[in-house]
């Protein structure tokens, strides 16, 4: 459960509420530009994790122990983080802070993919819902305690030099290089280093098995799984529409941050709040969707969650400084600014629970001992999305902020994130086909 509690720092911090919308902001010549980059760095990322995840996931599973490789690519991604340091304002060239992003990405979703194929070893089949769900919600809670100390007492509030907390940022952060935004990006390093120790020195793992032999068996598992994969209806379905819904959830949380700063013109201090807010809902989220799922199966969270994030994720499209649901505000001008916290609330809610049942649902697709590989073409199935939903955003963006349209960057921003929506339908749409466990009682 420490795991999600170190990991979770690099999606609060990083992908979402504060490194995100300073790049956007801060390091691009614009916010557009900076939703089109930041698409592109993070699609490169999830390429390069969909390319190798079910092969090293395959090997894993024949090797068997998987804490040697949650070191190796936790290193990357903990280097990575850190070096996020050097993106100072209006630097140039960006490219080596994309490639600094593509890494940090690339590094902790591997690292995840073992660390899920740890679970089911650990408790029961009917206890690994409430497993997840809590580990889940504890991983919500650190980003939450970590939020509150980069906006307590790092990153000051627009146009002033003191924090949200109304003090100086500690050990002379200076606010004119917003070095506060960029010490997001080594607390997250310094973070996961210390939380995730406790996994590596008190989980048990699996045995190692004999190395001989082992990238040839994994690599012919595989081969045998994916030949048999398209006529198993259910593990097929499951992995087509999970690609679907949670790289929706992913460009969500990736953009959001980005989007709040463009069109609702929020400050880092309004976006850590609103972060706030939603790993607080996201923790009782992933709760109370243990609880469901223990209750009434997974297949019933993941299906209730979607629909809800498809509502979310129109209402934050809809909303502009001007308009809600895409109707004239009038004189009630906070009213944009409390839709919008209250789509974050949501979201947060059904982010961790979709996320938290969707491991307990994919480990009723697959044979025990072949879990890290199917946890590998679980990765496959997002990350082959990962890339292309922040792609379609960063295409869609740079084609309505094209000359030869003449849109408003605020309208391009708006429209770009709308392929967001259309990959939760499809991934709802493929979700009947999808057998569950029956739900315990």
């Amino acid at each position: 459960m420490l795991f999600d509690w170190a990991q979770q720092p690099f999606h609060t911090l990083i992908i979402t509420f504060v490194f995100a919308p300073y790049f956007a902001a801060a390091v691009a010549p614009d916010a557009a530009r900076g939703q089109e980059l930041w698409g592109y760095a993070t699609g490169i990322g999830g390429l390069m994790i969909a390319l190798s995840s079910p092969v090293l996931g395959a090997i894993a599973d024949a090797s068997g122990p998987r804490k040697p490789w949650i070191f190796g690519f936790s290193t990357i991604g903990v280097l990575a983080c850190a070096a996020l340091w050097f993106a100072v304002p209006g630097m140039a060239p960006l490219w080596p802070v994309l490639v600094v992003v593509a890494l940090a990405f690339f590094g902790m979703e591997f690292a995840a993919v073992f660390n899920n194929a740890m679970m089911p070893t650990l408790v029961p089949r009917s206890e690994l819902g409430r497993l997840s769900g809590s580990a889940w919600g504890l991983g919500y809670l650190g980003g939450l305690v970590s939020l509150v100390l980069v906006l307590g007492f790092m990153s000051t509030t627009s146009g002033t030099s003191h924090t949200l907390l109304g003090v100086e940022p500690i050990f002379g952060l200076d606010p004119l290089q917003r070095e506060g935004d960029r010490a997001a990006g080594p607390l997250t390093a310094l973070w996961y280093v210390v939380f995730v120790l406790p996994m590596f020195l008190l989980t048990p793992d699996q045995p190692r098995r004999s190395v001989t032999g082992a990238v040839r068996q994994g690599l012919r598992q595989l081969g045998s799984t994916l030949y048999r994969l398209p006529s198993e209806r259910s593990y097929f379905s499951f992995l087509a529409s999970s690609m679907f819904y949670r790289d929706a959830l992913n460009a969500l949380y990736t953009f959001g941050g980005i989007y709040a700063a463009g069109v609702l013109n929020w400050s880092i201090t309004q976006i850590g709040l609103f972060g706030i807010l939603a790993n607080v809902t996201g923790a009782l989220g992933a709760w109370a969707g243990g609880r469901m799922d223990q209750a009434f199966g997974p297949k019933a969270v993941v299906s209730t969650s979607i629909l809800t994030l498809s509502f979310c994720c129109l209402l934050v499209i809809s909303t502009t400084r001007s308009d809600v649901l895409f109707l004239p505000v009038g004189g009630a001008a906070a009213l944009p600014d409390i839709v919008f916290f209250l789509a974050g609330a949501l979201i947060g809610a059904a982010g961790g629970a979709v996320q938290a049942a969707s491991r307990t649902l994919l480990v009723d697709q697959a044979p025990r001992a072949q879990v890290t590989e199917a946890f590998g073409l679980y990765a496959l199935s997002g990350k082959a999305t990962t890339f292309i939903g922040p792609f379609s955003v960063a295409v869609a963006t740079a084609y309505f902020s094209s000359e030869a349209l003449a849109l408003a960057p605020e309208t391009a921003q708006r429209l770009g994130v709308t392929p967001i929506l259309v990959l939760f339908l499809l991934g709802l749409i493929l979700l009947p086909m999808v057998r569950s466990r029956q739900p315990a009682g």
